[in-house]
């Protein structure tokens, strides 16, 4: 199992590597840049009203499904031809709850148009990830990681033909932004549905109402976390947008930050979406996961470490490189404070995936439920008098705390004992890490140099400490026994 998933994270971190970053930072950020953080704003707040929402087009079907075909290969063509029709009866329940709250809280005719489009986008999104439920719950993550990437491949010729094309006379608008997304999402379920058709062998569209209320008893307690923590990670923007005079501006200016924030979570969303499978295969045949959390962790949490600490101490200049405007000393404080939760999420992304395939749901919704009160609770007390930087520090103390009750409840469950030996030599590489970067800082007035060689220096001493073992690594591979 530890080969299968070295060998298939090079392929998924290669592809979205070559893609995705692509999408963020040329096509995402210059679409910012072109209608600025105003528009943006309004955007994104939108965006995140939609998502929090996402829960009800999926009710943790995804997750559930994922889980149970890792371990039931047989039984995809029966879920695939009962939960198809389940997914566009939810999406019906999901757009109706959406427009209602939206009337609810006084969105305009703009945002309701808006709105109405990033519901259809949701929707596809949703399917999508379904779908690729069904390839990673058969093990086959290459189909899966071809997939990931296609979505985002469409928009990017999309929006580069709408943006650097001279396609149109006018100029660009944050509606075919949004209307680029919905055409990329609907070729990809198309293409992505066809693919799962021919594993499944057969498709016979069924009404069960049995088996919807059975299903969605199972899967609910994945909704309910996804529900939880959709909250504590996205209601910032549109509190931000709703409680200040100037909340489309600020929701812009955060969205600079968490933009880059959601970027580097990519990778841990990645080595979650490789684990689940695998992890829920091993719990059933009882097989020790140990190792692979430790092997799993140590993978990404080197890189992140050593990413966040160049990150803080050239803030500024990212934040320049990235964006236009005078905010950029703004932009860069709210930055430094809200980029050290990769930490807190690249965690969350290893022990939450153990704790979901381990089925031990109700200890992480409670935690989910503690972390949305505090999340809501610190921004409305924070968002006032500081802004778009009161929620930077509300998102870092939420993922921070709910990294650390995480960590304690795999340990409690799995008996995994606190390593001290990795403990004390990570606080040696992150002190390291620090003090060559005020050296480095001083050292050269280039600061790309100095990014790269926080990097490469970062990397060589944690080879040095034996972090990571390159050699181990390499054995892995070498065995297909492991498989």
């Amino acid at each position: 199992m530890k080969r299968l998933f070295v060998t298939n994270l090079g392929l998924v971190l290669f592809l979205n590597l070559l893609v995705k970053p692509f999408w963020i930072f040329g096509i995402d950020r210059t679409v910012q840049n072109t209608v600025g953080s105003g528009d943006y704003g309004f955007y994104f707040a939108l965006f995140n009203f939609s998502l929090i929402l996402n829960i009800l087009l999926d009710f943790g079907i995804t997750n559930y499904n994922n889980k149970n075909i890792a371990q039931n290969n047989q039984l995809l063509g029966k879920h695939l031809s009962n939960v198809i029709v389940l997914k566009f009866l939810l999406a019906i329940l999901y757009t109706v709850v959406c427009l209602s709250i939206a009337f609810i809280i006084k969105y305009d005719f703009r945002q309701m148009q808006m709105l109405l489009f990033l519901i259809a986008n949701q929707f596809l999104l949703s399917f999508i990830l379904y779908l690729r439920s069904n390839l990673s719950g058969l093990h086959l993550f290459k189909t899966d990681s071809m997939v990931s990437v296609l979505d985002r491949l469409l928009m990017i010729i999309i929006c580069s033909a709408l943006l650097w094309g001279n396609v149109t006379s006018t100029p660009f608008k944050i509606e075919w932004f949004i209307y680029s997304q919905t055409i990329a999402y609907g070729l990809t379920a198309f293409i992505t549905f066809f693919i799962v058709l021919r594993k499944a062998g057969f498709l016979q569209l069924h009404f069960d109402w049995h088996f919807f209320v059975v299903f969605l008893k199972q899967s609910y307690p994945f909704a309910l976390l996804i529900l939880l923590m959709a909250f504590y990670n996205r209601i910032d923007s549109v509190m931000l947008e709703r409680i200040l005079p100037n909340g489309n501006e600020e929701a812009g200016i955060y969205a600079q930050s968490y933009r880059i924030l959601d970027a580097a979570s990519m990778i841990a969303f990645l080595f979650a979406g490789l684990l689940l499978p695998i992890f829920s295969k091993m719990l059933k045949q009882r097989e020790s996961v140990k190792q692979l959390v430790q092997l799993s962790y140590k993978l990404i949490l080197i890189p992140v470490v050593i990413f966040v600490i160049a990150a803080i101490f050239y803030s500024q200049d990212v934040m320049r490189l990235l964006y236009h405007g005078n905010n950029i000393y703004y932009s860069a404080k709210i930055f430094s404070c809200i980029i050290p939760g990769l930490i807190a999420i690249s965690t969350t992304y290893i022990y939450g995936t153990l704790l979901t395939a381990n089925g031990s749901l109700k200890q992480l919704n409670i935690m989910a439920a503690l972390a949305m009160l505090t999340n809501i609770i610190l921004n409305l007390i924070l968002i006032p008098q500081f802004k778009a930087f009161g929620s930077a520090m509300s998102s870092l103390i939420t993922q921070s705390l709910t990294a650390v009750i995480q960590i304690l409840i795999a340990n409690r469950i799995f008996k995994f004992s606190i390593n001290y030996k990795f403990v004390f030599l990570l606080l040696i590489f992150i002190s390291a890490i620090t003090g060559l970067g005020f050296l480095v800082k001083f050292a050269f007035s280039n600061w790309v140099y100095g990014f790269v060689l926080i990097g490469i220096v970062g990397i060589l001493t944690a080879f040095v400490l034996k972090l990571i073992d390159l050699k181990g690594i390499f054995l892995i591979i070498k065995n297909r026994d492991e498989e």
